[in-house]
């Protein structure tokens, strides 16, 4: 099956066009952000304040790698568990994240706050060197006492991933439990 080329940042109008179930290459700027970064910026949308990034169409890569070796321009970098993040994710997506990646199921209330505006892509667990080696650009953009928890800017180029949970509350995961219920 032939990879259905993917452009980020991504606007809701592009989101709603992907299926769940698609297997994608993913193409241009992501921020990495885990935990700690999702608190922070959890903390100052309640606060009111100027983010560090714009969250109007972005994508967030549920990931922090590994400290790069010498002459490599990243670590190690696989994706986390993303229902961690999901206490965080309806105020971004208000804010317009249109995008997510990391590994493992949504909850009920991310995927239905997704409806009409976003996409959330999974990647396989356990491949971060070889996902590391589709990031070619990387910028920290903020909270870099975290360490390897501070947001970074990237670029991908040809990440494999499928689309998990679509923008029609389509989700790959909830297939496999009602599977007799739906023709998933």
């Amino acid at each position: 099956m032939q990879a259905k080329e993917v452009k980020l940042p991504l606007s809701n109008k592009e989101a709603v066009l992907l299926h769940a179930g698609e297997i994608v290459s993913l193409f241009g700027t992501a921020y990495l952000a885990r935990d700690a970064a999702h608190k922070r910026i959890a903390k100052s949308l309640e606060l009111k304040e100027e983010l560090p990034f714009e969250l109007a169409d972005a994508c967030i890569f549920y990931a922090g790698p590994c400290p790069a070796a010498p002459g490599e321009l990243i670590g190690p970098c696989g994706p986390t568990s993303s229902s961690r993040m999901d206490k965080y994710t309806l105020p971004l997506l208000d804010c317009g994240l249109s995008a997510m990646i990391g590994k493992g199921r949504r909850s009920h209330a991310v995927v239905e706050a997704m409806r009409g505006r976003a996409v959330y892509f999974a990647v396989t667990g356990g491949a971060a060197l070889i996902i590391s080696k589709h990031i070619v650009e990387v910028k920290e953009v903020a909270y870099p006492e975290l360490g390897t928890e501070a947001v970074l800017k990237i670029k991908l180029n040809g990440l494999k991933a499928v689309v998990a949970v679509d923008a029609h509350c389509n989700d790959i995961f909830s297939c496999a439990e009602v599977k007799n219920e739906r023709n998933c």
